[in-house]
């Protein structure tokens, strides 16, 4: 079966930072890509980053400059490393793959999603 596990979500304090992981299954083979969206109470999902096999990143002009996507292709592994959030950052953060190299809202693989919070 296949998997996406998400880790390091949690509550952090405007201005914070946060790290999140998400790694695939052994069974997922030949993904290009792998990325994150995120969805916010009574909002639509949206794409946040992603980032190829190559190393190409792509991000939303809301997170540019503030968020990191990387890749440990070995580990079929991608982080997202968050600095500077907002009380606006808050939501679930998906992680998706895909084999295509534009990571849609239809891609094929998700996880099951990791809840942020950015609070005082």
């Amino acid at each position: 079966q296949v998997q996406l596990v998400e880790s390091g979500g949690g509550l952090v304090q405007p201005g914070g930072s946060l790290r999140l992981s998400c790694a695939a299954s052994a069974s997922i083979f030949n993904i290009n890509t792998m990325g994150w969206y995120r969805q916010a109470p009574g909002k639509q999902r949206e794409f946040i980053a992603r980032i190829t096999s190559g190393g190409s990143t792509n991000y939303a002009d809301s997170v540019k400059g503030r968020f990191t996507i990387s890749r440990d292709n070995a580990k079929n592994t991608v982080y997202l490393q968050m600095t500077s959030l907002k009380p606006e950052d808050t939501a679930v953060y998906y992680c998706a793959a895909d084999r295509g190299p534009l990571l849609p809202p239809s891609s094929q693989y998700w996880g099951q999603g990791t809840q942020v919070t950015v609070s005082s």
